[in-house]
């Protein structure tokens, strides 16, 4: 049955459909990261670690049929439900079983795929990125992967992308146009996996519906994460820095005050009528091209149009990531 006419707007924060994280970007022991997989893998996945668990017969062999759970999974289910949280809550299940299934009755279609082949509800779109997004993440593993020098930041490019376009992105993002090779690495990531992809997104949207496309690029945003800071790597506009801007969360400068007014002109003008405008405020554009994003920015000249392919490098993001990258 098809669901239609349950919302007549959608706003797209915290990564595009069509996010992904290069294998070995953060730590070597992750692969690619992708936010939606087949539901056939997330059976699989349930039934080996009910396994490994003690819920499940030798070999994971726990069966799964259409309509009522059989006796074999109903059982290993209520086996789970008697575990403490703790056994649970591990950080490989919850990294495993924290992607979003595809494949079934609620998500026929892999979300990326859809937006391409124009498979989506018709109504306006609103969506965006901050400008530094992958600084929170990769801040957070630093210490234990460190990039301490040129040659470990090469390293970490070869370590995630094949030969050719480990040499590209070096070429794009040369370690030493940078503060310190970290923010180099955080800076391509943010492009790579988030700003990029969103833009694919728009485009692939802005055919079929009235798109609205931003960047988020307050530098001096507040921390509002609680996430200790990290001495080398300034958080920046890094990942969700830009909600205290719409919900008022914790105290800001009167010149990001005046930008949170905006945003939440914007916002809420885009909830009501599917058009953002915002009293007192720049025209914000229909989405037409990547020329036409919105930079999101304190002071004067903070809020205007930029192209956000051409300082995004997405030129080389399109041609080589992740059609060339690593497999993960």
């Amino acid at each position: 049955m098809r669901r239609t006419g349950r919302f007549h707007r959608a706003v797209v924060q915290s990564g595009s459909c069509s996010t992904t994280m290069p294998p070995r970007s953060l730590l070597p022991t992750l692969g690619t990261y992708e936010p939606f997989t087949p539901e056939r893998r997330t059976v699989g996945d349930g039934a080996a670690a009910a396994v490994r668990l003690g819920c499940g017969p030798p070999g994971g062999a726990v069966e799964t049929g259409a309509g009522e759970a059989g006796a074999g999974e109903a059982g290993a289910v209520d086996c789970l439900r008697r575990l403490d949280a703790r056994s649970l809550a591990t950080p490989e299940l919850m990294r495993r079983f924290s992607l979003v299934s595809y494949g079934n009755a609620s998500l026929p279609t892999e979300p990326r795929r859809a937006l391409r082949e124009g498979r989506f509800h018709r109504v306006p779109v609103m969506q965006g990125t901050t400008r530094d997004e992958m600084r929170g993440f990769l801040g957070q593993t630093l210490a234990a992967f460190p990039v301490a020098d040129g040659a470990a930041y090469r390293a970490r490019l070869e370590q995630s992308f094949d030969a050719g376009t480990a040499r590209a992105v070096e070429a794009e993002y040369p370690a030493a146009a940078y503060p310190n090779p970290s923010v180099a690495l955080a800076t391509l990531l943010s492009d790579a996996s988030f700003t990029c992809p969103s833009l694919r997104d728009a485009d692939a949207l802005a055919r079929h519906v009235p798109t609205y496309g931003y960047l988020f690029a307050d530098g001096d945003a507040p921390n509002a994460t609680g996430l200790p800071e990290v001495p080398g790597l300034p958080y920046a506009a890094s990942h969700g820095f830009e909600l205290p801007y719409l919900f008022t969360s914790v105290p800001l400068a009167t010149p990001q005050r005046e930008l949170a007014d905006r945003m939440a002109g914007y916002w809420t003008a885009f909830a009501r009528t599917g058009i953002p405008a915002a009293a007192g405020a720049p025209a914000w554009p229909r989405y037409r091209s990547p020329a036409s994003v919105l930079n999101l920015a304190p002071g004067a000249g903070g809020i205007r149009t930029v192209d956000a392919r051409a300082a995004h490098h997405c030129a080389l993001w399109d041609a080589r990531w992740p059609a060339a990258g690593g497999s993960g």
